[in-house]
């Protein structure tokens, strides 16, 4: 014990000490607050935005090779995983108006090996609502988007 204090008791803290501190909370809160609105995305909700919307119900209603539309075939391929106890999981669908009319849509798909390693596939597709056509623009979209009939011959 320190020979200030015969009761055995610590020194009182002064108030300007716990004033500092509380400041020093409140302070260190803002910026972590003010840090998450500066780095997160302008939207991730491709909602807000109505022809954003319009656009990935567009991809998501287009017809898919083996099933009757993309979003169809890419939860049964989670669902499938999930049956013979691996994991899959799909991402958020994200939606970028390029210009215009055209939108690019992009999810990923995440598959667990028998090994335990991640595999990360993304799909990625240009939606086009003047014309509304569906393109694949990634190789993991072009293998489950059907190619248009070719119009010669």
């Amino acid at each position: 014990m320190p020979p200030n204090h015969p009761s055995g008791h610590p020194a009182p803290v002064s108030p300007t000490m716990v004033k500092l501190l509380r400041l020093a909370a409140l302070a260190l809160l803002l910026s972590g607050v003010f840090y998450y609105l500066w780095m997160k995305p302008p939207s991730l909700n491709p909602v807000v935005e109505g022809r954003g919307a319009e656009a990935l119900t567009l991809v998501q209603n287009h017809r898919a090779q083996g099933y009757p539309t993309i979003l169809e075939a890419l939860t049964e391929h989670v669902r499938s995983m999930s049956e013979r106890n691996r994991v899959a999981r799909l991402g958020e669908w994200r939606v970028k108006q390029v210009e215009g009319d055209l939108y690019e849509i992009r999810v990923q798909l995440r598959d667990q090996g028998t090994t335990g390693q991640w595999f990360e596939r993304e799909f990625i597709w240009h939606a086009d609502l003047a014309l509304k056509k569906v393109n694949a623009a990634s190789l993991a979209a072009d293998g489950i988007t059907p190619k248009a009939p070719d119009p010669t011959p």
